[in-house]
């Protein structure tokens, strides 16, 4: 795997070397295996529903990397759905999905977090939004984290499967290995509890609520020949967006707790809107937009032009989400003349994690 260069400044160059390796051998359970858990593995298959989310922005680039999760963020769910079912088996391990590896990782660390001896039939099925911002491998991880957890009888607390997800956070690579990534935690917080969150350091839930209720989610993804996935991904979080947090992350603490969570008690979607506006050009944020070149403000700016409430880019993009009170048919014919097409229409999931059971 290639050596990353992070340079925060003058004085501040590091190298990181992304390591990877197969699943289950780099296993971080957080001393949670030290306590005896009661397990009752159940009979039938569990089913998890979850949402996933739109990452709104990091609030500093500083406080994490891929073997170290955190940094803080806001983000909010929204009704695009994946699923898993789980049921307990006497010892194997049968995964019904395409990224096998990332499972067969977090698998061997709820065994051993919990002591579990037996093995799982996992079967999931994703949104097929891969690397476009919508954070496809967290909101997996999580359905399958607590379909597991309920299959053997509920051992772990949600906030403790969020932080084994966040400090287990892996992608896979070209070999059928994988690597650690980048969690921020905002992912499971918000397929969880729906609605927004708001995360700071080491994984922390700081605020939730709910969010925009009733109003019209579009996901439009901007034609770009940028990768926002691998090395392209590393050096853009850990070099310019580091840099830019140094300057910048005050102001986005700032707006955070004075202006975007009033706003959100009042249900005021404009509001927001308007505070998300301001970090699109502030820290990190701004080189997240940029690493796709300066259409993206192009385009979001005209889309601020025609009076949406709500606009941002989600990620690393290039997805852009639109939270508005205006139907489809009205947005269609707002976006067409600028070149862009709805890719997914829906709603803000102000519930989070349906979970149910079939005997």
């Amino acid at each position: 795997m290639p050596i990353m260069k992070i340079r925060g400044g003058d004085l501040d160059l590091v190298e990181y070397e992304f390591k990877e390796f197969a699943p289950g051998k780099d296993l971080k359970t957080l001393g949670l295996e030290k306590k005896e858990y009661e397990l009752k593995p159940v009979a039938g298959t569990v089913h998890v529903r979850a949402p996933a989310r739109i990452h709104l922005t990091v609030l500093d680039m500083n406080r994490f990397a891929p073997d170290h999760p955190g940094g803080g963020g806001i983000g909010f769910a929204i009704q695009c759905y994946c699923t898993a079912e789980v049921g307990c088996t006497k010892k194997e391990i049968v995964i019904d999905y395409n990224r096998a590896p990332i499972i067969q990782n977090f698998v061997a660390v709820f065994r051993k977090v919990v002591g579990y001896t037996g093995g799982f039939r996992i079967k999931i099925t994703d949104h097929e939004h891969k690397h476009v911002g919508l954070g496809s491998t967290s909101t997996v991880m999580i359905a399958v984290a607590t379909a597991m957890n309920e299959a053997v009888g509920s051992p772990l607390s949600t906030t403790q499967l969020r932080h084994l997800i966040g400090h287990n956070y892996v992608e896979e690579t070209a070999d059928g290995r994988i690597a650690f990534g980048f969690e921020t935690g905002v992912g499971p917080a918000v397929s969880i509890n729906g609605g927004m969150a708001v995360m700071g350091d080491e994984l922390s839930l700081v605020y939730h609520h709910p969010f925009a209720e009733g109003k019209n989610v579009f996901i439009i993804i901007p034609p770009t020949d940028t990768s926002s996935a691998g090395t392209q991904e590393f050096d853009l979080l850990m070099n310019k967006a580091r840099t830019l947090d140094y300057r910048d992350r005050e102001l986005k603490a700032y707006l955070f707790l004075m202006d975007l969570i009033p706003a959100l008690e009042k249900g005021d979607l404009r509001k927001a809107g308007d505070v998300v506006w301001e970090i699109e050009f502030r820290g990190s944020k701004r080189a997240e937009v940029e690493h796709h070149s300066f259409e993206i403000y192009h385009y979001m700016s005209r889309l601020r032009e025609k009076d949406l409430e709500f606009v941002g880019m989600s990620s690393v993009g290039p997805s852009i989400a639109v939270v508005t009170e205006r139907d489809r048919k009205a947005m269609e014919n707002l976006i067409k003349p600028l070149g862009l097409k709805i890719a997914i229409a829906t709603k803000v999931d102000n519930r989070g994690l349906v979970v149910t059971k079939e005997k």
